[in-house]
């Protein structure tokens, strides 16, 4: 909350270490800048008949969101930061079927800000749910070995900008770029990251991989 000059939160959970798609993150959202906010990862469009397309919506590609049905009026009205200090993506090895899990951050080690954009959807009941997607692009340096796609890392001095509801689209778009490859690092880790049910500090602590 300080690093992101925060004065309020919806809840301050423990921390977590192996966050999974359909669970609930810490965002900032564009309607309320200054509160934690947490809502559900995977957007449900507010014209969905069925809120289980959340889990294929956790993603949106910078170069199509701003015209996919999904996501384009989200990305003109909500947006949102997803507040993360490192995030995992799998490489794949020389044999083609292993994969091992990558944990990256800042080589500084402080939290950042991803992209996102966030929606409202209301149950046949009546009842609102929140939920928000990561923006993805192309992958920096570091990135590209591992995986084709990394998330769209906001640097500190653009965090303002893309709350800001004056921008127009094509200065939105110029915010959601691969993050210096030069400012990150990456290890590998323990596969049982793969389990989303193992959730523990020791899930991000560098391991030797045998390929």
């Amino acid at each position: 909350m300080e690093r992101f000059h925060l004065d309020s939160a919806d809840a301050v959970s423990a921390p977590r270490y192996n966050v999974a798609p359909t669970q609930d993150v810490s965002v900032v959202l564009n309607e309320s800048p200054t509160r934690l906010s947490v809502v559900q990862w995977g957007l449900i469009p507010g014209w969905a008949k069925d809120p289980g397309i959340g889990a294929q919506m956790i993603n949106a590609r910078a170069e199509t969101v701003a015209e996919k049905p999904a996501f384009r009026s989200a990305f003109k009205k909500r947006r949102c930061f997803v507040l993360a200090d490192g995030f995992y993506e799998w490489r794949k090895e020389g044999d083609g079927k292993t994969k091992t899990p990558m944990y990256l951050r800042l080589k500084s080690g402080e939290p950042f800000a991803l992209a996102g954009l966030w929606e409202v959807w209301n149950s046949p009941e009546g009842e609102p749910r929140r939920t928000c997607t990561i923006i993805t692009t192309e992958p920096n340096e570091l990135v590209a070995p591992i995986h084709n796609r990394m998330p769209a890392i906001l640097p500190r001095d653009a965090e303002a900008a893309w709350l800001d509801g004056s921008l127009e689209p094509a200065a939105l778009m110029a915010l959601l770029k691969p993050y210096p490859a030069d400012q990150m690092q990456a290890h590998a880790v323990s596969r049982r990251v793969n389990a989303p049910q193992n959730d523990e500090p020791a899930l991000i602590e560098p391991v030797q991989t045998l390929i």
